[in-house]
């Protein structure tokens, strides 16, 4: 596995050195600064490129921007409203330029209105660690009594409901804003940022789209993009939704592995790929993450390894980002997985036997807490599941190198 880290730019409170001290092989990074449906420029994917190359004393880094992420795909583009043949247009023009500039793998998603959903970023652990959480019972009383979407809660059970307005009439007014703010965080230095309202305008824009709808407005993309994409040489891989069940009245359809077989087929190319993320598919209990990983080997493009543990086996469930060895996922057997996909890779003269990986997430530990960083991406929280994660690898590789006896 080629091992990577994820940043920010330069407002990132990890910085280049950090990275360098981690002993990474790669970045991953986008230009979060550019309006969605804008085209990133050559010159704007360069600076990000040189921002990488220098430490803070100047020397050279040695660190080079290898995979994209993410490159957003407008909520126009998902509900084929407005300027959204345009923005495919400028989505193509930017992947052109990334493609020139060197690079070869770009992350995406497809999940309406809002990218990732948490209900606390700094939820504390028994030991004083602190991780991120996804508590329903919170998400309900944002939905039903604080965002107050109409039909929010209708199809589900009279407990989770009640239990939603106890949990609702028991925070004060700032516990109630921390929770609104929580759900509509945004990526630090992006263009955008989701207010209230933008979130119940963006919701009614997507009332004609149902799951059938937004299934084919995303097939509709992917013609576009993938053959273009496979002419150039550039690897797309689409992320699994994050949580892995509806929100909002939403539809999801990145949750599954019927959902992965189904878009991989609708545009059935190499360049049409996954980015197969252990955290956001482990908050389903009928996922399993080393049997996709051999079934969909060679459409994985990209590795997101992190670790969930889901209070109930419940569809919905509340779940906590656990330890990256931690958690519900075998992460052992799903590296192994990984590896026997390398092996098959490099047996078939394949240019990109090696899979992309960065330790996804991470909890607050020691010094990362009080830092004030971009949560979920920890320095010292990163590095220990990075360093767990290397150690299953060269154990792993160790023993499938050893001749049988």
């Amino acid at each position: 596995m080629r091992q990577t880290w994820r940043w920010f730019g330069p407002h990132d409170p990890v910085s280049v050195d950090d990275m360098m001290q981690a002993g990474v092989q790669g970045v991953v990074s986008a230009l979060h600064h550019i309006p969605t449906g804008a085209v990133w420029t050559p010159e704007a994917i360069a600076a990000r490129q040189a921002e990488l190359a220098r430490m803070r004393d100047g020397s050279p880094s040695g660190l080079a921007w290898e995979v994209v992420e993410s490159l957003p795909v407008s909520e126009a583009i998902k509900t084929q409203t407005g300027n959204w043949r345009s923005h495919i247009e400028s989505w193509i023009t930017s992947m052109r330029n990334l493609r020139q500039a060197g690079l070869q793998v770009i992350c995406y998603n497809f999940m309406p209105v809002l990218d990732w959903t948490r209900t606390d970023l700094a939820w504390r652990r028994p030991n004083g660690a602190r991780c991120m959480r996804f508590d329903l019972i919170d998400f309900l009383a944002f939905d039903i009594h604080i965002l107050q979407r109409k039909g929010a809660g209708h199809d589900l059970p009279g407990d989770l409901r009640e239990a939603a307005a106890r949990r609702f009439a028991a925070m004060d007014e700032t516990a109630r804003d921390r929770l609104a703010g929580n759900i509509v965080f945004g990526l630090p230095g992006a263009a955008e940022k989701l207010s209230m309202q933008d979130v119940r305008d963006l919701l009614a824009s997507y009332a004609p789209v149902t799951d059938a709808v937004l299934r084919r407005n995303f097939h509709d993309f992917l013609e576009q993009v993938a053959p273009v994409a496979e002419s150039i040489g550039m690897r797309l891989c689409c992320h699994p939704d994050d949580p892995p069940f509806p929100l909002l009245g939403l539809p999801r359809i990145m949750s599954t592995e019927a959902d992965y077989a189904e878009r991989l087929a609708a545009v059935d190319l190499p360049a049409n790929g996954m980015t197969l993320c252990s955290g956001s598919l482990g908050a389903r209990p009928d996922n399993d993450l080393p049997g996709m990983m051999r079934r969909f080997g060679d459409r994985v493009q990209f590795l997101h390894l992190r670790n969930v543990r889901r209070d109930t086996d419940t569809i919905p469930a509340s779940f906590f980002e656990d330890e990256h060895l931690g958690g519900q996922t075998d992460m052992v057997a799903l590296i192994e997985a990984v590896l026997e996909e390398e092996s098959r890779r490099r047996a078939a003269g394949r240019e990109d036997a090696v899979i992309p990986m960065r330790p996804d997430h991470g909890q607050e530990i020691l010094d990362d807490i009080g830092r004030g960083g971009q949560p979920g991406y920890p320095a010292i929280g990163r590095l220990k599941g990075l360093a767990e994660l290397r150690g299953v690898e060269a154990a792993l590789s160790r023993r499938h190198a050893q001749p049988p006896s």
